[in-house]
C-alpha cells in the first residue's frame, strides 16, 4: 500500500514538472504562450502581434514597454510560471517564497508612503520640490 502511495506521489511530482517548462516569449506561439498561468488570449496576442511587428523582444524590460498590461509585478508573476525572455528568468525571480514576495511587498508600501508625504509636504509649502531638497 505505501508502494502505491509513493508511487503516486512520483508521477505527480514528474508531471507537475512537465507543467512549468520554460516558455520563450520569442519563439512559442499562441497556444504556447496561452499555457502560461497568467496570460490570457488577449495578452499573448499582444505580444505575438508585437512581436511581429517590431522583432524579438530583448529582455524583460524591453516586453515590459512594448506590451500594455506587462509590468514588474506581473512580469515577476510570469516568470515564476515558466515563461522566459532569451531564455532567461525575470531578474527578481531568484526567490519567490513567501519571504521574497513579503519583502517585495513590503518594499512597495514603503516606498509608496515615503514618495507621497515627501511630494504632500512639498505641495503644503508651495514649492514643487520635495521637502528634504529645499535648503
Amino acid at each position: 500500500m505505501l508502494k502505491k502511495f509513493w508511487l503516486v506521489a512520483l508521477v505527480l511530482f514528474v508531471m507537475s514538472g512537465s507543467v512549468l517548462a520554460a516558455v520563450d516569449v520569442n519563439s512559442a506561439d499562441q497556444a504556447g504562450l496561452d499555457s502560461v498561468a497568467g496570460i490570457g488570449p488577449a495578452t499573448s496576442k499582444a505580444i505575438l502581434a508585437e512581436r511581429e511587428k517590431n522583432g524579438n523582444f530583448k529582455d524583460w524590460a524591453d516586453l515590459e514597454r512594448r506590451v500594455k498590461g506587462v509590468g514588474s509585478r506581473n512580469a515577476v508573476k510570469l516568470s515564476a510560471a515558466g515563461l522566459t525572455v532569451n531564455g532567461k528568468s525575470y531578474e527578481g525571480t531568484a526567490g519567490t517564497g513567501k519571504a521574497a514576495k513579503s519583502a517585495e511587498k513590503s518594499a512597495d508600501k514603503a516606498a509608496e508612503k515615503g514618495g507621497d508625504k515627501s511630494m504632500d509636504k512639498a505641495s503644503d509649502k508651495g514649492g514643487d520640490k520635495p521637502a528634504a531638497a529645499k535648503q
